[in-house]
């Protein structure tokens, strides 16, 4: 949520390439954006509601010739969307962005009241804004005003602080909310991400928490809270710009499903190739807690299928938002894996670092190189599925799957549950995903015909058993994050303990049916909506070519049969492209859905 980048430089376009970083940041997830400015020690700053587009255009009215620019991407918190609560704010001395919530704005709030400051916005950031000129006025530093503020602060922050008495330099600091500092020979960069200045240089080094950074057009500079210097790693980023581009395809989303069947055979290949997940030894743990939110709680739903149907290891999985309140279930013999694409979700971060005060071991599966939970892990899985940007995720949750099959695969072979045949026979599956995914992806007619037939509905229902009931829930947010349709997804045997009264005539019902231990059960349960007068899309797999689909269904999705390692993979992408033909014909915003962001930073 909310994207900040910063630029000082020797020359003059500091304001074009925070704009242009900025861009690289819309898919955060925002409802306004803002930049400040210093033009000949006159300070300017800009807010426009709405797209980045409103933005450019009040600048290109503009002479915005500076050295330094600071700039933001705002997804509501404090205060709703418009271009007062939009960031920068200016308060005395400094000017601000701020990724995060403060939330003891409100006692910081009436202390600064009682001290003569007044207040035009309902933000925290404004609070914080004045906070720090306060501290400054004080101690006239700007590195010790920042870090006594920062030192009063309660939440999460990343900021990025321009001072008027030194409008060049940048300083920055941040606690719990991404940001790192990039280098180039012709200035020096803060931002959330390397995204944002990946059009301009690869090198950059990541910001601790409560590290306070000096940044000129030609040196950084980073402290501790004891104003010592403290050195750094200066690390080269492997992703390029081109990875950030559309390159033809009409959205980021679909360009990520179509880059789903490299990404997922990269990560059996690397598995089979080279395995490192020896270290990770099921026998040490008395139980396993999954932990993740969204998406990635989805696909830890699948991982805790695998393990207990495979490795016949019981696991639980808790929404991480819930986890702290289970604190009496984590002993030392607990093994948490955390789940998180981008390893910055603050509510996931929360729950691992109550994890390991409680002496759990932590494993992460992480897609962000270097985030986070990455550094705070015991043991850090990479899924490398390359950069994200469309909001709703599609190789992020596809990827953590492959991660979740490979990890069961390794426990079931150190309990012995693995001959060599059913090995050779799965590897055999694994190393072919991609022909079969390609065989998915390539049937777009299906799933543009699905959904000229529900785009115009309101409600639509998953339902499934088993593995098949984890792919619904994915299946189902994913068509009401991009198309706005209410969708639910229900275990097929529940539909009727209440929820089947929703059902009337024309309701489309999505049934997913891959097991064939539970196929026949499935069936039943579609043909009772169907007799409620369901519209009824079935998706199954081809061992199933020869039997009538007419008598309960309207349409039909057929999908390579697989084992179950990679079935849900399989059927999920056929979901992802449903969902997206149907946003596509109700005409929304397919990569950056209302209200959503992509890395929720704040709890």
């Amino acid at each position: 949520m909310c994207g900040i980048i910063g630029y000082t430089t020797k020359s003059s376009n500091s304001v074009d390439v925070a704009l242009s970083g900025l861009k690289n940041l819309e898919y955060r997830g925002y409802d306004s954006s803002g930049i400040a400015f210093y033009n000949n020690n006159e300070l300017d700053i800009v807010k426009a509601k709405g797209k980045i587009s409103n933005l450019d255009e009040k600048l290109s009215k503009m002479n915005t010739t500076s050295n330094c620019a600071i700039a933001h991407t705002r997804w509501a918190t404090h205060g709703e969307p418009n271009e007062t609560n939009a960031h920068p704010h200016h308060v005395g001395k400094v000017t601000l962005v701020h990724n995060g919530i403060i939330e003891n704005y409100a006692a910081l709030k009436e202390e600064l009241q009682q001290a003569g400051y007044t207040f035009n916005s309902q933000t925290d950031t404004e609070v914080a804004t004045a906070y720090i000129d306060y501290c400054y006025n004080k101690c006239n530093n700007k590195l010790q005003a920042l870090i006594d503020a920062c030192k009063k602060f309660r939440g999460s922050y990343a900021f990025n602080v321009i001072y008027e008495d030194e409008p060049n330099t940048i300083y920055a600091s941040r606690k719990d909310s991404p940001l790192v500092v990039g280098y180039s020979n012709k200035g020096n960069f803060a931002a959330s991400d390397v995204s944002a200045i990946l059009d301009y240089t690869n090198k950059y080094s990541l910001i601790n928490e409560d590290d306070f950074v000096k940044i000129t057009n030609s040196v950084v500079t980073f402290y501790n809270d004891k104003l010592q210097e403290v050195s750094k790693e200066i690390k080269t980023a492997t992703w390029d710009a081109n990875q950030y581009q559309k390159n033809g395809y009409d959205h980021f989303m679909l360009k990520e499903i179509y880059e789903q069947p490299k990404v997922i055979q990269d990560i059996f290949s690397r598995y089979y190739n080279d395995c490192d997940y020896a270290d990770i030894d099921f026998s040490n743990f008395d139980n396993i807690h999954i932990v993740a939110c969204g998406s990635a709680m989805h696909a830890s739903l699948v991982g805790k299928y695998l393990l207990q149907t495979y490795a016949k290891i019981p696991a639980m999985v808790e929404v991480a938002s819930e986890y702290r309140y289970s604190e009496e279930l984590i002993t030392p013999k607990t093994l948490m894996i955390v789940v998180s694409q981008s390893g910055e979700t603050a509510d996931t971060i929360a729950a691992l670092r109550l994890a390991k005060e409680k002496g759990a071991y932590v494993v992460g599966i992480v897609n962000a190189v270097g985030s986070t939970i990455s550094r705070e892990v015991d043991k850090c899985i990479y899924t490398y599925a390359g950069p994200e940007i469309a909001v709703a995720t599609t190789k992020g949750y596809t990827s953590q799957v492959a991660i979740f099959s490979t990890l069961v695969l390794n426990a079931m072979k150190q309990k012995g549950l693995l001959d060599e045949d059913t090995s050779s026979k799965l590897k055999d599956e694994l190393l072919t995903i991609e022909d079969k995914l390609n065989e998915v992806i390539s049937n777009r007619n299906t799933y543009l015909d699905i959904a000229k037939d529900i785009y115009n509905h309101n409600d639509l229902f998953f339902i499934g058993r088993g593995i098949d009931s984890t792919v619904c829930m994915e299946g189902s947010l994913k068509l009401k994050e991009i198309s706005y349709m209410h969708s639910e997804a229900y275990s097929a045997g529940e539909l009727k303990h209440g929820t089947i009264s929703l059902i009337e005539d024309g309701t489309p019902v999505i049934s997913i049916a891959t097991d064939p231990t539970l196929f026949e059960k499935t069936v039943s349960n579609i043909k009772e909506t169907k007799a409620r007068g369901s519209y009824s899309i079935f998706v199954t797999t081809d061992k199933h070519n020869d039997m009538n689909f007419a008598e309960f269904a309207d349409k039909t999705v057929i999908v390579p049969e697989a084992s179950e390692f990679i079935q849900p993979i399989l059927v999920v992408s056929a979901l992802q492209l449903i969902a997206y033909e149907t946003a596509k014909l109700r005409g929304c915003d397919i990569d950056k859905p209302r209200n959503l962001a992509k890395s929720v930073t704040v709890e």
